[in-house]
C-alpha cells in the first residue's frame, strides 16, 4: 500500500537540468565544440568530478579561462530560470497527495539552499513534511541513502513509498531503495536509458495521481 510520494527536484519539478545542458551548449558552441548528452547525462541527478570545461578544453584543444566561463553559465542559467513555473502536473499532484492522505517528501541530490530558494518562490514549499539533500546524507543518488531518510522522517517503511524521477541515477536510488518509481523525464532526460521502473509518463498532466496510485497497486 503507498502512503507516501516523495519527489526529486532539479528536472522534475522545477525544469532546471533543461536550462543547464543548454547553457552548457550554447557555450561549448561558441568554441566551435559540442557537449553530447551521452557524456553530460551521466552526471545528472547525482554529484561528480566532471568539469564541463575541462572537457571543452580537451574537445578544444585549447586553454579556457574557467572562472570566466562559470560566471558566464551563472549568469545565463539565473536569465533563462527567472520566472519559471513548475513542470506541468507538479502542482495538482501536490495538492491531490493531501486530498488522497498521502504524506509528501522531497528527496534531493542538490543541497538545501538551492532546493529550498526555489520551491519558495514556486510557493510550493509547505507541500513538503520532510526535505532530504546532499546535506543530509554520505553519499548521493544512485545511492539510495537520500531516498531511505526521507522515508524514514515520513515514518513510513521503503516500500510504501512512490518515488517520482526524471534521471537514471535518481531512478536507480529509489529502486535500491526498495520503493515505486515513476520517472517524469524531461526534455535532457527523455532519451536517457533508464533501468528497473514502474511507469513512465511523458507529464504528470497526463494522468490523475489516484488513478496512477491504483495502477501501481494492481500490477
Amino acid at each position: 500500500m503507498i502512503k507516501a510520494i516523495i519527489f526529486d527536484f532539479d528536472g522534475l519539478i522545477l525544469d532546471t537540468e533543461t536550462h543547464e545542458y543548454e547553457v552548457l551548449q550554447e557555450i561549448f558552441g561558441e568554441h566551435q565544440c559540442d557537449l553530447p548528452l551521452s557524456v553530460w547525462g551521466k552526471v545528472i541527478g547525482t554529484h561528480s568530478d566532471f568539469n564541463p570545461f575541462t572537457y571543452l578544453e580537451e574537445q578544444s584543444k585549447k586553454t579556457v579561462n574557467y572562472e570566466e566561463l562559470s560566471v558566464i553559465q551563472k549568469e545565463r542559467f539565473q536569465k533563462r530560470i527567472l520566472g519559471e513555473q513548475a513542470r506541468p502536473g507538479v502542482t495538482d499532484y501536490l495538492e491531490a497527495a493531501k486530498e488522497l492522505g498521502l504524506k509528501v517528501g522531497l528527496a534531493s541530490s542538490s543541497h538545501f539552499d538551492w532546493v529550498s530558494s526555489h520551491l519558495k518562490n514556486l510557493n510550493l514549499l509547505e507541500h513538503f513534511e520532510c526535505i532530504k539533500t546532499a546535506d543530509d546524507v554520505e553519499s548521493v543518488k544512485p545511492d539510495p541513502a537520500l531516498y531511505l531518510e526521507a522515508a524514514k522522517a515520513l515514518g513510513v517503511k521503503p516500500e510504501e513509498c512512490l518515488a517520482f524521477e526524471d534521471s537514471a541515477n535518481g531512478a536507480l536510488a529509489a529502486k535500491r531503495a526498495g520503493m515505486y518509481c515513476v520517472i517524469v523525464p524531461n526534455k535532457v532526460t527523455k532519451d536517457l536509458v533508464f533501468g528497473d521502473i514502474d511507469h513512465r509518463l511523458e507529464s504528470m498532466a497526463e494522468v490523475e495521481l489516484k488513478q496512477l496510485v491504483d495502477l501501481l497497486k494492481n500490477k
